[in-house]
């Protein structure tokens, strides 16, 4: 938004131009107030929403409750964070200036510059309300506004951009909000004794793991994955194994959302990249990082058969042998650990077979353990690049607000105990800081009456019998533990507690909404009903002994730091994920305690993501959740409005004889006069030491409405402000004939516009020549911005009438310039990939399934390099130059056995190879031809003729990489004409007059087999190779 002057009228001081939260005032009824204390009926919620929206509908997205400031999310880009507008905020007075998340920050750093104590700064909010973007509004400004120095500029960089980076690996896409940060973080922002920011410590909190494994409809996994998906070159995805497809990986696919509009996961790729490097990331741990990424989505795509005792097994293989390098363990241990667990029985160790289910959680809880550690490296390792030692502080606290879902788990349980304790701190906070001011005002402090929400903050944390006690104690016991027995055990222990209840407990009506496995809360903000489904599974958060050992085995360095050696040697149980999480927010606690806090409340206006659009009823629960209305109670308790006796004095003195034009004596003797005046009742108003406490806003508002009336008898009575008219008057004359001009100009434009749009079909003439001439330029400048990029590209701008010869010859040219330019750059390495190319485009396109994927992988030189060729193999073929070899499986003619061979394909022949041995040699003069089917299988046949002694019949074989192998095959032997593409069946030469026949049909997995018809089967997948 741009500030209006109709809104805030400027005053000129001593300190140059500001916006004072006062003048606001005089426009109340259209834009509202600026502090809800102002609020004359402060008690209803209805008044504070309407407010809310006045102010929204004016794009006035802040308003304060008194320090507390009040952020609407607009959804769109405001132009209310300018340098200009940073600059307006530094060094002002809080109540001097309009709202901003720039007043709240400057005024931290004011406090911790001149009060030498620390500060923090508490973001809270739903998602999507905003508080990602506020926590970087608050660093931008202090990277701009704070002093500098070649350090502290790169301090101040790697603080800007540990955001990007915690953002791709802990944010995701939900229903809510398309960068939602699922967790919670804590950063202290660290300043010199000369006030530059010279280093930043983060902590994290409650990262959503099971995310990793599962998303609901509509929401992505965190956003990493897809960047590398998207954002990857070509060598690195090659290297990872991964092909640029999210649809390929089970992880990426639940959500059922691989893409969104709002998101460019390329572009932000690259930014992620550039982070890493700033922040101080190393080529080798960038490397190893995302080898890890890559493990997960392997990890998801790993597949389960089951025998018939009930045990898995793994039946991807490739996805084992990728993991295996990426993480750097042992395949075959990796294999063993995710399909048996250990147990340690009487000091002997025991393998037990997983069933289907377990090996699948086992695999998942891998996949969260791995992923979950490695984000706490990464914020690790940010540390140590921002690390510094003996600065003050300010810290920055974003994290989830009340979530109330139509499903409540374990997740939400956490998030809402967390703010259940902001709560209590928060209330406690305002109340002493209330107090503070008033006994340092030598005002009498009156008692507040407020929900004190200890009662449930001890109902969930007490020791022995709160929630969080019973969860582990059902946890950790012996026996048949289950969700259910955990309900029991609640409704045992604390069922007569007054904010809580179950289905069993609870009367017949409140039993109508709640599911028998759900237990209510009444938290301070409202009821909220939890289904203990995946409580305890969830809680115990547990990896088995086996699958940490093969972790800690890795050769991957960052994977050596998240899986200690030491965690095998602790006999003890690891703390449950709940307690944990009471731990961390107890520290939490005591670490905002220890500091001066600001709050920042963020609120979302609507589920749309639409600007504009203000939703009554989603905004009222938020009001609710985010105790507003508490808040707000809290701190008119007392008195309204208070300001500086010189503040308050300076602005209305104009009101009183006595005053007027300027009061000579002391300050507090200046205010008493002209309260007296004004006619302040003595209970309206008191006088403190420094400042004027008003208890009513209708007070205030009459001292504003009489001071509008005093400036317009100020401007009759006084002689001087003749000639300020005078002046005043002149230049609104010269402002407005040049407005006059300029209408006069666009008018003239339009006229000219319209009249050669109406004359456009003619030819040219005075009336159309300007509208000809501007289509021209626009097509001009558009085909500019829109030329092909890739000689592949054949998309060109649809040109006006006029111009159709002129664009057509255009076209032409610069496709021609563009083809000169590529051929220009084609060395003799790419110009034969491309020659392969062409030739595999000519036998397989439309006509086999897997021919697409093959497209952008280039084909490579061999499949098997000298050390992998047996070397009698190599003196046998003498003085024969070998072009092209490929691990290829032999199906025998009898019974169709698989036998690993070798394909050699040398200027003359193609040679089969057993380890040392020629198996069979077939030269391409006698090569009849080869068939292959046309779905995406690596099954075909080499022809040889029957009256030939020297061959035992039609050769059967499969190559992983059939398109290039048959590629190769087709050019070495000059053939390209003789590869059959077959649907459903072959049939090929056994030997002796015998014929066998190959049926192929589609399928989800790989298989070749010898069928019951004595045929062979051939099953293929809706995917393939190159």
């Amino acid at each position: 938004i741009r500030w209006r002057s109709t809104s805030f009228p400027w005053t000129l001081g001593s300190d140059g131009v500001r916006i004072t939260m006062e003048s606001a005032l005089t426009a109340r009824d259209r834009v509202g107030v600026q502090d809800f204390v102002l609020l004359e009926n402060h008690t209803s919620e209805a008044a504070f929403i309407e407010n809310l929206r006045k102010r929204f509908k004016e794009n006035l997205i802040y308003t304060y409750i008194g320090s507390v400031l009040v952020s609407v999310n607009p959804y769109k880009d405001l132009e209310i964070y300018t340098k200009n507008h940073m600059e307006r905020y530094r060094g002002i007075n809080f109540y001097e200036v309009s709202p901003h998340i720039y007043a709240v920050s400057d005024n931290s750093y004011r406090s911790m510059r001149t009060e030498r104590k620390d500060q923090c700064i508490l973001i809270s909010g739903e998602s999507g309300a905003g508080k990602t973007e506020a926590s970087k509004k608050i660093l931008q400004y202090y990277a701009v506004t704070c002093p500098a120095s070649d350090q502290v500029e790169t301090v101040k960089d790697r603080l800007l951009q540990s955001n990007p980076v915690l953002e791709a690996f802990g944010n995701a896409k939900t229903l809510r909000n398309d960068n939602s940060s699922r967790f919670g973080k804590y950063m202290d922002i660290q300043f010199d004794f000369k006030g530059a920011p010279v280093g930043g410590h983060i902590l994290n909190y409650l990262l959503e793991k099971s995310r990793v494994v599962h998303q609901n409809h509509g929401e992505r996994n965190f956003h990493i994955f897809y960047q590398l998906i998207e954002g990857g070159e070509e060598d690195l995805l090659r290297r990872l194994g991964l092909e640029r497809n999210p649809q390929q990986y089970q992880y990426l696919v639940k959500g059922n959302c691989p893409k969104v509009s709002s998101i460019n996961d390329r572009s932000d790729w690259k930014v992620v990249r550039k982070a890493l490097s700033v922040i101080g990331f190393s080529e080798d741990e960038v490397e190893e990082l995302l080898n890890i990424i890559a493990s997960v989505l392997h990890l998801g795509n790993i597949q389960y058969g089951g025998e018939d005792s009930g045990n898995a097994y793994i039946t991807t293989d490739t996805q084992i042998k990728y993991l295996a390098r990426l993480l750097g363990v042992d395949g075959l241990v990796l294999k063993e650990a995710l399909t048996h667990k250990k147990i340690i029985a009487k000091g002997e160790e025991l393998k037990s077979p997983l069933n289907l289910e377990q090996a699948s959680s086992a695999r998942d809880a891998l996949s969260k353990a791995v992923y979950g550690r490695t984000f706490t490296w990464l914020v690790n390792k940010i540390n140590v690049s921002l690390a510094y030692k003996n600065a003050s502080v300010i810290g920055l606290l974003d994290i989830y607000g009340f979530e109330v879902f139509q499903h409540n788990s374990f997740e939400q349980f956490c998030i809402n105990y967390c703010n259940e304790k902001l709560q209590q701190l928060f209330i406690e906070l305002t109340l002493k800081s209330e107090q503070d001011e008033y006994e340092a005002e030598g005002i009498t402090w009156e008692p507040v009456q407020y929900f004190n929400n200890k009662i449930i903050c001890d109902l969930v944390e007490e020791k022995f019998k709160g929630i969080i006690s019973i969860l582990d104690e059902e946890c950790l016991r012996p026996g048949d533990a289950s969700d259910i027995t955990f309900l029991e055990k609640l409704e045992n222990t604390v069922g007569g507690h007054a904010h809580l209840t179950t289905h069993k407990l609870t009367d017949g009506k409140t039993r109508k909404v709640m599911g028998r496995e759900e237990f209510r809360l009444l938290h301070y903000a409202g009821e909220v009903n939890y289904n203990v489904n995946g409580f305890l599974d969830k809680n115990n958060d547990l990896l088995f002994r086996n699958l940490k050992e093969v972790m800690c085995m890795s050769d991957n360095k960052i994977l050596t730091q998240c899986f200690d050696r030491a965690e095998l040697k602790d006999s003890r149980r690891p703390e449950t994920a709940a307690t944990q999480f009471k731990t961390s927010l107890a520290k939490l606690m005591e670490i905002l305690m220890s500091k001066e806090p600001s709050y920042v409340r963020c609120i979302k206006p609507n589920d749309a993501k639409q600007a504009g659009r203000f939703d009554e009823v989603l905004i009222r629960h938020q009001v609710k959740y985010l105790g507003l209305m508490e808040n707000l109670r809290v701190r008119r308790a007392g008195f309204a409005y208070r300001r500086h006796y010189e503040t308050f004095l300076q602005r209305y003195k104009s009101l009183c004889p006595e005053t007027w034009p300027s009061w000579q004596g002391k300050l507090a003797d200046g205010v008493s006069t002209l309260v007296k005046h004004l006619g302040y009742k003595p209970e309206e108003y008191k006088l403190g030491r420094s400042k004027i406490f008003i208890r009513f806003p209708k007070t205030l508002f009459a001292t504003e409405d009489a001071l509008e009336t005093r400036k317009h008898s100020l401007g009759e009575r006084e002689s001087h402000v003749s000639h300020a008219v005078v002046v005043q008057a002149w230049w609104k004359g010269i402002l407005a004939c040049r407005r006059a001009r300029r209408r006069r100009e666009a008018a003239n434009t339009i006229r000219r516009f319209i009249k050669g749009f109406i004359y456009r079909h003619n030819e040219r003439c005075p009336e159309n020549e300007y509208f000809l001439d501007y289509v021209r330029y626009s097509f001009l400048m558009k085909l500019r911005r829109n030329l092909p990029k890739t000689v592949l590209d054949k998309s060109w701008p649809t040109p006006p009438t006029a111009l159709i010869e002129a664009s057509e010859r255009l076209r032409k040219l610069y496709m021609q310039n563009m083809v000169w330019g590529y051929c220009k750059k084609i060395n003799p390495e790419w110009k034969h990939q491309l020659e392969q190319k062409m030739v595999a485009s000519e036998i397989f396109k439309n006509k086999k399934d897997n021919y697409p994927q093959s497209v952008p992988k280039l084909f490579v030189g061999t499949r098997l390099n000298g050390e992998e060729i047996n070397p009698k193999v190599l003196q046998s073929l003498g003085s024969e130059k070998m072009k092209y070899a490929v691990p290829v499986t032999k199906y025998d003619r009898k019974g169709y056995k698989a036998r690993p061979r070798q394909l050699l394909l040398t200027s003359n022949s193609a040679v089969i190879v057993e380890e040392a041995k020629l198996k069979q040699r077939i030269d391409y003069a006698a090569l009849k031809g080869i068939s292959v089917s046309s779905l995406s299988d690596g099954v075909f046949v080499l022809h040889v003729p029957t009256e030939d002694k020297k061959q035992k019949g039609d050769v059967v074989l499969q190559s992983d990489h059939i398109i290039e192998t048959l590629t190769k095959v087709a050019i070495c032997a000059d053939k390209v004409n003789s590869i059959n593409i077959n649907q459903g069946s072959i049939t090929f030469t056994m030997g002796q007059g015998r014929e066998g026949i190959i049926d192929f049909t589609s399928g989800s997995e790989l298989l070749v087999a010898k069928a019951k018809n004595g045929h062979l089967s051939v099953v293929s997948r809706n995917n393939g190779g190159i």
